[in-house]
């Protein structure tokens, strides 16, 4: 995780009891997402806001900033000079952006709950590129209004909505910008979302810039499999202690969709689950631009790309840019 966004979460947390955090958490995670209509927002205080960004915001961090470096490698030419973020909470998604295309920007959050809005503008602080955020409360459904902006981003939002206000959401946001960027938990449930933002932004003329290598329809089954991908998310002694766990890590599973009005550089083809290593081989799952999915097996008579498949992560594109595939 970003050092100073670590360094200001612990202190966000320095003094609070952890069992107390941790029953927050519990509640939160009850609660939280779930049906509660939007406005009506659960981080009701301080307190709340505080174990949630302790419970949730590393993990958030991470998800969207994985699904940026994709989407940026296949627009290298582009950075954007304007950001907003809807629903973004305390703001980890802007954090996200700024670790993906250093330097300031104007940016905008938007969220309902007002707890949230102050805790991040005050974690924001530690950030030089982030200080000068607008924090602005707002209802995230029906009636949302956008300026226009180069690149929104959606996080962790469309599975508290209704299916009229998740649909209301996207067309706005594709209306107001030249990027957006959509990411839900990656489950089942949260790659359906996940697919019809996807498709409502083809139709709105953006293309597909990642993961998928295509603008197409997805190859994959509804109801057979899901498209997802992990990220590795770091844990403090005292996240721990909130999320109750004893690694120093966790694996943030999400699905998302990058999308765009610029010319875009897809990759040639998405490692779709974990890569499997065996003797002398590797096994990748591949998403490709032919519109399907695919395995391919990569030895070692391949020379170098088998040290980059061996290197090849869940989610990487395929093959690294200036080799050829077998």
């Amino acid at each position: 995780m970003n050092d100073p966004l670590r360094t200001a979460l612990a202190e966000l947390l320095d003094g609070l009891p952890p069992t107390d955090v941790a029953r927050a958490v519990d509640r939160l995670i009850a609660n939280y997402r779930g049906a509660t209509p939007t406005d009506a927002p659960i981080l009701r205080d301080r307190a709340d806001v505080a174990a949630y960004a302790a419970y949730r915001m590393p993990a958030t961090f991470e998800a969207v900033r994985s699904a940026l470096e994709a989407f940026a490698a296949a627009v290298p030419h582009w950075t954007p000079g304007s950001h907003t973020d809807v629903g973004g909470g305390t703001g980890a998604a802007t954090w996200a952006v700024a670790a993906t295309w250093p330097g300031g920007r104007g940016v905008t959050v938007l969220d309902w709950a007002e707890p949230a809005l102050a805790l991040g503008r005050e974690i924001a602080a530690a950030n030089p590129e982030l200080r000068d955020s607008r924090w602005q409360r707002a209802r995230i459904g029906a009636g949302l209004t956008l300026a226009p902006v180069d690149l929104v981003t959606v996080s962790y939002v469309l599975n508290e909505l209704s299916e009229a206000d998740r649909a209301t959401l996207v067309d706005t946001a594709a209306g107001a910008a030249q990027a957006v960027v959509v990411v839900e938990a990656g489950t089942p449930a949260g790659y359906a979302r996940v697919i019809e933002a996807r498709d409502r932004l083809v139709r709105a003329g953006f293309h597909v810039a990642a993961p998928c290598p295509h603008s197409a329809a997805c190859p994959i089954v509804p109801g057979q499999d899901w498209c997802h991908f992990s990220a590795r998310v770091g844990r403090s002694s005292l996240h721990r202690q909130v999320k109750g766990g004893a690694l120093a890590y966790e694996d943030e599973k999400f699905s998302y969709v990058a999308a765009t009005r610029l010319p875009v550089e897809p990759a040639p083809s998405r490692v779709v689950r974990r890569p499997q290593i065996r003797k002398g081989q590797v096994l990748l799952d591949l998403c490709g631009t032919d519109e399907r999915l695919s395995r391919t097996t990569v030895t070692k008579r391949h020379g170098d790309l088998y040290k980059a498949a061996r290197d090849a992560d869940w989610g990487d594109a395929w093959p690294p840019r200036g080799d050829a595939a077998p």
